[in-house]
């Protein structure tokens, strides 16, 4: 579902915070998906036009 998003030109944001608490690395990543910050996340959620939390 993600690489759909992405290749339709949508941003795939993922929570640097959990990430960590999961152990997961950048390199476990679906291509094109990036690691964030809360507050680049809060931003972004704030003023998008669509957002999807899964």
């Amino acid at each position: 579902m993600l690489a759909g998003i992405i290749r339709r030109g949508g941003r795939v944001l993922v929570c640097g915070t959990c990430m960590d608490a999961r152990g997961l690395t950048d390199d476990e990543l679906v291509e094109g998906a990036t690691r964030s910050s809360m507050d680049e996340l809060s931003d972004e959620t704030t003023t998008a036009a669509r957002t999807l939390v899964f």
